[in-house]
């Protein structure tokens, strides 16, 4: 059964009542009997471990071509003179 909080107008208590979907909800206060407005609390739903969420639709990845930022490419470095080698001489002569 859930747990749904409440919270007096009158006297500002909060309380906790467990009710079921389908029950009507509480309109006075159990304390002092004024009028009571519903709460809206923060769930305890967490998804742990592996399975479909993890695998199929939470642990998915952006492609790797949107991810990688695109880097200028680099100069290549100048090719170095063979004139000057022994190799290039001989082919000379």
């Amino acid at each position: 059964m859930p747990i749904y909080e409440y919270q007096c107008k009158k006297c500002g208590k909060g309380f906790e009542v467990f009710q079921g979907i389908t029950d009507p909800a509480v309109s006075s206060c159990k304390f002092c009997h004024g009028s009571v407005r519903k709460l809206m609390s923060l769930s305890s739903f967490h998804l742990k471990g592996g399975g479909w969420y993890a695998t199929d639709y939470g642990g998915k990845k952006a492609p790797a071509g949107e991810t990688k930022k695109e880097e200028p490419a680099a100069t290549p470095a100048p090719a170095p003179d063979k004139s000057d080698t022994p190799t290039a001489k001989k082919a000379d002569a």
